[in-house]
């Protein structure tokens, strides 16, 4: 179904303007449009490659502004190339995931758990370059969403509270994580933590594969570290249980 999604699109990813960057003129228009609200806009974005192999599962709330023109242009750029679908999708959420200081921080607390050993690699930086073979990277919503036309925070309104935000959890999040079993899944923040909780409670996420109340890594995340430092034993358990079962 999500290469479908991206087929019926991609004529239109192919006539986008020829820019260094491309604006929300290009991109938040009717064309792109998957859903309207109120206040409340989903907009299509490339994100539909899913990495059925990986080991772990870093999740998101939504992607914002930044990571959809990313997305956007290097989709462009594979279709261009002669990229096959799953291929355009795979490069476009490569390049547009996790960057800056936020990608710093992540690979420090994913350091701080270990998880590099039970991977067999010497650093979680690694992840987003020789062996992304290993990663699978997403959002609680995977299509950006837009409040106001500001990235959407997963608060204003509430996720669970909201019924086609919901209905993209159950129906679309919970299916991917199915489709990678075998990875352990990193929820980035309290909302997307909120969300697999209402999928485990009712019975299609196994708890035992979550670190629920991960904090969120943004540097404007002031109570990170403290956050971090309280779980980090908890984490690193979780970590080493889900493995070895993985391994017996």
């Amino acid at each position: 179904m999500a290469m479908e999604l991206f087929s019926k699109y991609a004529p239109y990813i192919a006539t986008l303007p020829n820019r260094d960057f491309l604006t929300k003129d290009d991109l938040l228009v009717s064309t792109f449009l998957l859903h309207k609200e109120d206040r409340l806009e989903i907009y299509y974005a490339p994100f539909d490659y899913v990495n059925e192999n990986a080991k772990i599962a870093l999740i998101g709330i939504t992607p914002g502004w930044t990571q959809m023109e990313i997305g956007y242009r290097f989709a462009k750029q594979g279709l261009h190339q002669g990229m096959s679908p799953s291929e355009v999708c795979a490069c476009a959420k490569r390049q547009a995931s996790f960057a800056g200081s936020m990608r710093k921080n992540l690979i420090e607390m994913l350091d701080g758990l270990e998880l590099p050993r039970f991977l067999g690699i010497t650093s979680s930086a690694l992840l987003f370059s020789d062996r992304r073979d290993l990663l699978h990277t997403t959002s609680a919503i995977r299509y950006p969403v837009f409040v106001d036309g500001q990235n959407y925070t997963g608060h204003k309104p509430k996720l669970l509270k909201t019924p086609v935000l919901r209905r993209y959890v159950k129906e679309v999040l919970a299916v991917e994580l199915g489709l990678i079993s075998g990875a352990l899944i990193v929820p980035l923040g309290k909302s997307v933590s909120d969300a697999l909780r209402m999928l485990i409670d009712e019975g299609v996420m196994d708890a035992r594969r979550c670190l629920l109340d991960f904090p969120h890594p943004s540097g404007a995340n002031g109570h990170r570290a403290k956050q971090y430092a309280s779980m980090q034993s908890d984490f690193r358990r979780i970590v080493e249980a889900w493995f070895e079962q993985q391994a017996g």
